[in-house]
């Protein structure tokens, strides 16, 4: 939030309590107050299975733990060193904001007359609508009310995010040499540079005409030779799709996240990666996330749940028909897709649909990961059990959710908060594969 030292008190929408059910707790010694528009708006989401349902009824039950029947009287302390969390009741539209939103009744303008009368009755302290509506944000700046998209979680320099990978120019031939000649790798020591290495992190090292591909191991202080491997007659097109294989089919690395913009071969290696290694996992699961996040639109669609949810998952289904036309419909890697599907060990599932899931020995896929919330990451990752693979996929710059973007989605999340780790690897792919057309109007629109 804002850094001015000066007393401020916070007006929370309800969209900010949805996105992070502890959100109180992040307002250092600052006051908060939920005006009571938004406990009636919390109360229609109470009952469900989605991110936004459990958001709902947690706060209600961190509200209930705290108030003590305090909440309406002043307020009543969050914690240790924390501000004080309070309820405001609905009162009159102000005399200053009746001729510009006659829409009383209206939950937005009931919180944004909530938060301008605080205003007003104490104008020696700050107080600030927090919202993650950007129309509810502009409202309030026209009237003079301080208004703050809710930045806790928010990943701080996205012009600086972890790539996975870097080009280093004029290393040392022998270096390269070496990395041709040795399996098993080399010792980092061999690397003259005082830049820090992190772990999983992959290299191009070039002197030259000379050039090698290597990744980071960490633990082991050496460099490694990645050598370009097909997978599922997949065959990686660049450096960059190579690290990407080489992330996917690597056992030491149960979590990779791989972005980039359309048309690079993200989901499609991921899944030539998980057919090739379908003999290490007893299942290969395939998700993505109904956006917006809800089953209500799936209601709309006519037929049994398959028919509602096939628009959705049609991407997935497009790259499986890609890698299929690499093979004859009668030869073995052909009927061997057929079979993992009749079997039931390949799966293309709704993201919904594996909350409260233990997921063991299995390659999980999650397509378009930029349109979950940092929150949504957590809970899926936290469902993998032993011996399981999670790969995330997604455009960061593409985004779909209404109250995500580039800095606040859970892709750049995880990317921001997981790098240097032993078990995640990440690869940022820059190249499009597509066609010639798709990297132009990529580029161009």
């Amino acid at each position: 939030m804002t850094n001015s030292s000066s007393p401020k008190t916070f007006i929370l929408d309800t969209n900010v309590i949805l996105h992070d059910s502890a959100c109180i707790n992040h307002f250092q010694e600052h006051d908060v107050v939920i005006p009571i528009t938004v406990l009636e708006e919390l109360d229609q989401f109470k009952k469900g299975n989605q991110t936004v349902n459990y958001h709902a009824r947690e706060f209600v039950r961190t509200l209930d733990n705290l108030s003590a029947g305090k909440l309406l009287n002043g307020g009543v302390q969050i914690g240790p060193d924390k501000g004080r969390v309070s309820i405001k009741l609905e009162q009159q539209t102000h005399e200053d904001l009746r001729q510009h939103f006659p829409s009383a009744s209206k939950p937005d303008h009931q919180i944004l007359n909530i938060g301008y009368s605080l205003a007003k009755e104490n104008p020696s302290r700050r107080y600030i609508l927090v919202t993650k509506d950007v129309n509810l944000r502009m409202k309030a700046k026209s009237v003079g009310l301080m208004a703050e998209d809710y930045t806790t979680d928010h990943v701080k320099n996205i012009g600086g995010l972890y790539s996975g990978c870097r080009l280093m120019e004029e290393v040392d031939s022998h270096l390269i040499d070496a990395l041709h000649g040795a399996p098993e790798g080399v010792g980092i020591n061999l690397l003259e540079t005082s830049e820090e290495l992190l772990a999983n992190e992959y290299l191009i090292l070039r002197n030259g005409r000379k050039s090698v591909l290597a990744t980071h191991k960490q633990e082991d202080k050496r460099l490694e030779k990645i050598q370009r491997a097909t997978v599922y007659g997949i065959t990686p097109r660049n450096a960059e799709q190579s690290f990407a294989v080489h992330a996917l089919c690597n056992p030491e690395v149960p979590l990779v996240t791989v972005s980039g913009k359309a048309g690079t071969g993200k989901t499609l290696l991921a899944l030539a990666a998980a057919l090739e290694q379908r003999f290490q996992y007893r299942q290969i699961m395939l998700a993505r996330p109904i956006v917006p996040l809800s089953n209500k639109d799936i209601g709309y669609l006519p037929g049994d749940i398959n028919s509602k949810i096939g628009p959705y998952m049609q991407p997935l289904y497009d790259n499986l028909a890609v890698i299929r036309g690499q093979f004859s419909d009668q030869s073995e890697m052909g009927q061997v897709l057929e079979r993992l599907q009749e079997e039931k060990r390949l799966i293309i599932e709704p993201l919904a649909y594996i909350r409260g899931r233990s997921l063991v020995h299995m390659y999980m896929i999650v397509d378009e990961a930029q349109n979950l919330t940092p929150h949504e990451v957590k809970t899926i990752i936290t469902r993998a059990g032993e011996g399981t693979k999670v790969v995330l996929t997604g455009d960061i710059h593409q985004i779909d959710h209404p109250y995500l973007d580039t800095q606040s989605n859970g892709l750049s999340h995880l990317i921001e908060k997981m790098q240097g780790q032993p078990l995640y690897a990440h690869v940022n792919l820059e190249k499009g594969e597509r066609s010639e057309l798709a990297m132009l109007a990529s580029e161009l629109l």
